[in-house]
């Protein structure tokens, strides 16, 4: 029996990628997104899509529903769904970092509360959080955006206690640098947030890295396979990581004190200038 895959932000990048990987492998793939027009290409490769914003409860239990009506189960789910929101902790509005927090964290625990019953009912399944190397590590300007990835990381340990006697596995998938939007939205709301403010001058060569991280990483299709190995080996680990500069930075995050890793952060910063 094929199993049946939930994917959200799936219009792009990592999630469209992971889409088309495990669609590859013989699953059912579900790819879900706000943005349904940039799925067309996956619906002609014979994947199912569904409109489905991940911060509108109806939206986002109409999908559930849909798979469980048609398939009759969900086997994996991959919270993928997210942004960078950048700016200074200053200048970012609190709205701002609300809805930031909305799509990268409660996004991911209400389609965790929607398909547990299912995988409970099964006692099987697998919740796939894509979070970050910015889940373990904090740069300047990602402030709202690291405390939801660092969010997504702790909901994931206690998640993953909490649902092993059911026979459901979670497992947090970090990456470092992947090309994909995210470097561009990124960009572009630094500067627009903080370009002119009182923090233009280090903001200005932290947008300018932010634009060029695409021209240095490799593409979403190794993230995928990285997934595809986490979600059928028999015992996966609890976190998973690849990607640009991904295992370096993890490992000096690691042994460096927190005066010894800002002092190495606030010298790359300097570098930009």
């Amino acid at each position: 029996m094929k199993k049946v895959a939930l994917i959200t932000g799936a219009s792009s990048g990592i999630g469209k990628s992971v889409a088309e990987y495990l669609f590859d492998h013989g699953y059912i793939v579900y790819g879900a997104a706000r943005r349904a027009d940039k799925m067309a290409d996956l619906q002609t490769r014979g994947i199912k899509i569904l409109t489905m914003d991940v911060t509108d409860e109806n939206s986002a239990r109409s999908g559930v529903e849909k798979i469980i009506t048609t398939e009759g189960r969900i086997d994996v789910l991959i919270n993928n769904a997210g942004f960078g929101s950048y700016g200074a902790v200053e200048d970012v509005s609190i709205d701002d970092a609300k809805y930031q927090m909305e799509v990268n964290v409660f996004g991911a625990a209400r389609l965790i509360k929607m398909v547990l019953p299912h995988m409970r009912a099964q006692h099987a399944g697998k919740i796939v959080n894509i979070s970050s190397i910015g889940g373990k590590l904090a740069m300047p300007f990602g402030g709202w955006y690291h405390a939801s990835k660092f969010a997504l990381e702790a909901l994931s340990d206690s998640l993953r206690n909490e649902v092993r006697p059911f026979g459901i596995d979670v497992i947090v998938i970090e990456p470092g640098g992947i090309k994909s939007e995210w470097s561009g939205i990124a960009h572009d709301s630094l500067l627009r947030v903080s370009g002119k403010t009182a923090y233009k001058e280090l903001a200005e060569p932290v947008a300018g890295a932010l634009s060029s991280v695409d021209s240095k990483v490799p593409g979403p299709i190794l993230i995928s396979k990285l997934i595809y190995k986490a979600i059928t080996v028999n015992k996966p680990l609890a976190r998973y990581s690849g990607g640009f500069m991904a295992k370096p930075a993890l490992f000096m995050r690691k042994v460096l004190s927190d005066n010894m890793f800002d002092k190495m952060i606030m010298s790359q910063v300097k570098r930009m200038k």
